[in-house]
């Protein structure tokens, strides 16, 4: 018989969220009568915007009609969309984009985890820990990230971020090829200003790495002086790519619409030693492994950068950041250690004294039939927190904030 890629057989356990799911689901079989409240996965509650479905609803009539119809779109997205995000996303900001810069997806999540086949087998790799899993868990997969020891993987880089360094991380202290960055942060919400990004990019200049941004919750900055880009800091073209995504934004989770920034200035190293354009092999890759995100999918996201369609985002992501708060305010006062969900949808708070992060999800389900996520799913340093989100509707967030008031008291 064939061999199969063992480096999957090193995986700890399922996905973080699927066991989070199997949990719930099993608890639900045991409860029927159990009224849950998802503050766990990062889904959204609040429907398309009228903007973006009027858009997507005409792009549905074209296909229906023999003029209008579309096959197979350009392998790296419609102008239309490319053109918009380089103007509004960008340009606005002071970045200048080439078109061939833009590549549209149907996630964020997919580009991130697909980034790393560009890298070479032995690339060492670094993460903030605690940290988005699909950043370890695909890395892992290629055989990158070593074994899997102790609640830690043995090849990568552990940048810790918790309360006792304010949430930001050091530089690393070794040669590393490949540094994720995700900001604002998920799982801990917290975000960094231009200059605390600043020698991120000097560092990974300095050393020849690479930095994978993730700015997928750039919609959430309110505080005045947080980059909603890489690229607001000087030099970052050189080095950065930046993956961005509509799902938190424009409500697209179900829809599913992103896009990756590569600049023809990110290079790396062949077995020569002669340097490659990133952007060359990304869109090699994209080409190959990609048919592109459908023709009324990417007319909808286009429609997020009209008039109509900010307006109404903003009133939406202005209701989850008011979520937020609520949530912030009320586990403040109820006596909770909390950081987050200012400049992001996720609040990260410790978990009471003596308690593991599994523990308190277990504790949250059973007696308060709310739904959360261990921080130790998200790496090491996340053993004693616990992360909440802000996507519920209003009522739901008002009846959860209740719940675990009582239980604190």
């Amino acid at each position: 018989m064939f061999h199969i890629n063992d480096h999957f057989q090193k995986l700890p356990g399922s996905y973080l969220f699927a066991e989070i799911a199997r949990r719930v689901k099993a608890y639900s079989a045991e409860h029927p009568e159990a009224d849950i409240i998802r503050l766990g996965i990062g889904d959204v509650t609040q429907p398309l915007v009228p903007a973006v479905i009027d858009a997507m609803h005409k792009a549905v009539d074209e296909m229906g009609q023999l003029e209008t119809f579309r096959g197979y779109g350009p392998d790296f997205g419609y102008d239309f969309l490319v053109n918009a995000i380089r103007e509004h996303d960008y340009a606005a900001r002071g970045i200048d984009l080439s078109y061939d810069e833009v590549f549209i997806s149907d996630g964020a999540k997919c580009d991130v985890g697909n980034i790393q086949e560009l890298f070479s087998q032995d690339a060492v790799i670094a993460v903030t820990d605690p940290v988005y899993p699909v950043y370890v868990d695909s890395n892992a997969m290629a055989g990158r990230a070593g074994d899997y020891v102790d609640d830690r993987w043995d090849r990568l880089v552990y940048l810790p971020c918790n309360a006792e360094n304010g949430f930001v991380p050091a530089l690393p202290d070794r040669p590393v090829d490949v540094i994720y960055l995700c900001y604002p942060n998920n799982p801990t919400g917290t975000v960094l200003t231009k200059a605390q990004l600043k020698p991120w990019v000097d560092w990974a200049r300095a050393n020849g790495a690479i930095i994978i941004y993730d700015a997928a919750y750039r919609a959430f900055v309110t505080t005045p002086d947080i980059p909603l880009s890489i690229y607001e800091v000087e030099g970052a073209r050189e080095v950065a790519i930046e993956c961005n995504s509509f799902s938190k934004t424009a409500g697209f989770t179900g829809t599913r619409c992103a896009y990756t920034v590569v600049p023809h200035e990110v290079c790396g190293l062949d077995a020569k030693g002669e340097k490659v354009s990133l952007n060359a092999l990304w869109k090699r890759r994209m080409a190959t492994k990609f048919n592109g995100v459908s023709y009324p999918i990417q007319r909808a996201a286009a429609a997020v950068y009209t008039l109509e369609g900010q307006k109404q985002i903003k009133a939406v992501i202005a209701s989850y950041l008011a979520n937020a708060k609520l949530i912030r305010d009320s586990l403040m006062a109820a006596g909770f250690t909390v950081f987050g969900g200012v400049d992001a949808p996720y609040i990260w708070l410790k978990v009471p004294e003596g308690m593991t992060s599994w523990a308190f999800f277990d504790k949250l389900l059973n007696e308060c039939n709310i739904v959360g996520t261990p921080g130790s799913g998200f790496g090491p340093s996340g053993e004693g927190y616990f992360r909440l989100t802000a996507f519920n509707t209003l009522e739901k967030t008002k009846q959860a904030m209740e719940r675990i008031t009582r239980l604190k008291k």
